[in-house]
């Protein structure tokens, strides 16, 4: 038997037994699942075409049991998913070095300390997994916290770009949102009287021979302050064997509020400074509520160029490397984001949002609609529309390859989630 297989049975024993043992005031159940379709076209111009065909759609589905049991201070989290994927792209998908940013879809452990996924079934168009994305035991005080095993955070004052949120963070595109992908770390925050607090974060991963090694590990430390109507942040980290310092927060202004966080990164090469800030604006207009965000966000480590080539890539190993590991989701050095959420009715609401890459002036247009269908029933419907010039981010990288790009078309998004 597989160390992938005998750790999955492991962890699903555990799983029965806390059920089984739990007293009915101690534990809650709870969870969802989601049906997702995606439909992608690709461009005669797009080298992916050459695979693929000039559209894919992709159909997933997936299942989240959430388990929270706590006794007393102790307390355990487990959520199980079940996750199935047919995928068009994925039976005739290119090689693997076409591909840019890598697949958040098919979900492995190979780097993770504990491997808690297993592949149940993998065909020509679909996969069958399950996993655990949170396990993890905790001990909650007046003043503190810690917690040891699979579990997410999110740092920085970011609403669209977030350069402070490095484990795991978000595409800036992604419509859901609800759920990070875990990781296995130790976390701890202490209270102090003034109502300030101090985070501090342990993460141990494997390298690609699957390996412990401090080379890919994370360890960070983050200070959250109060100052009146304003908040701050203090960051300090060694991440993947690279030093790290950042400063952030928020504060009122006017009827807005600013918010913005400042990074600096010690790579082998050189010193790197990425940094977001923003106004984000709540506000009434008739009887309709209102919701706005405007973002620059510098990426030190990205390509300031007008025409960008995928060559290109290769001769930034430190952008390339973030993007692999699903830090980074752009490639060129300053964007203007913006969005506005327009609450239709009070289950309903309309999200415009539009990307604007200022360095090769490439743009992705959104159009999210999210509607409580129900009080536990929900639908997402999301439109993406790339614009741009041949060899732009967005309107296609050129891929080296008889003057291809490595590009998509329009792509819509509908999804269904049941919450119980």
């Amino acid at each position: 038997m597989s160390k992938n297989a005998k750790n999955t049975i492991a962890i699903i024993f555990l799983y029965v037994l806390c059920l089984s043992t739990s007293a009915a005031d101690s534990f809650s159940i709870g969870g969802h699942t989601k049906y997702r379709a995606l439909y992608t076209q690709y461009p005669d111009t797009s080298l992916y075409q050459q695979f693929i065909g000039d559209d894919a759609t992709d159909h997933s589905a997936d299942i989240r049991v959430k388990l929270n049991w706590q006794p007393s201070a102790w307390a355990l989290q487990a959520d199980y998913q079940l996750i199935h994927l047919k995928s068009d792209a994925l039976e005739r998908s290119p090689p693997p070095a076409l591909t840019i940013f890598p697949g958040g879809a098919v979900q492995n452990d190979d780097h993770r300390l504990f491997d808690l996924t297993h592949r149940i079934h993998t065909g020509g168009d679909s996969i069958l997994s399950h996993r655990f994305d949170r396990f993890n035991l905790s001990y909650t005080s007046e003043k503190m916290v810690v917690r040891a095993g699979r579990q997410a955070i999110s740092w920085g004052n970011g609403l669209i770009y977030a350069p402070m949120d490095f484990f795991n963070p978000f595409d800036p595109a992604a419509v859901d949102k609800e759920y990070k992908t875990g990781d296995d770390m130790l976390y701890g925050q202490y209270l102090f009287a003034n109502g300030n607090d101090l985070q501090a974060v342990s993460v141990v991963r494997r390298n690609d021979q699957g390996e412990i090694s401090n080379k890919v590990a994370s360890t960070a430390f983050k200070y959250h302050g109060v100052i009146g109507n304003s908040e701050y942040d203090l960051l300090i980290a060694r991440h993947y064997n690279e030093s790290i310092a950042g400063f952030g927060g928020n504060t009122a202004l006017g009827g807005a509020v600013w918010h913005g966080d400042v990074i600096v990164t010690k790579t082998d090469n050189d010193t790197v400074t990425s940094l977001v800030t923003g106004l984000s604006h709540s506000w009434v207009w008739g009887t309709t509520n209102y919701s706005g965000t405007i973002e620059y966000f510098y990426n030190g480590f990205g390509i300031d160029q007008r025409r960008i080539e995928a060559a290109t890539l290769l001769q930034n190993p430190d952008l390339l490397n973030r993007i692999q590991r699903g830090e980074v989701f752009t490639l060129g050095k300053e964007y203007i984001a913006a969005s506005a959420t327009i609450e239709l009715t009070p289950l309903w609401r309309i999200t415009p949002l539009v990307f604007h890459n200022l360095s090769d002036r490439s743009s992705l247009l959104q159009i999210l609609s999210q509607h409580d269908l129900a009080q536990n029933l929900q639908l997402l419907l999301a439109i993406d529309r790339p614009m741009g010039s041949s060899g732009t981010e967005y309107g296609g990288i050129l891929s080296g390859t008889d003057s291809l790009e490595l590009s998509t078309d329009k792509r819509l998004l509908i999804q269904l989630g049941w919450y119980f």
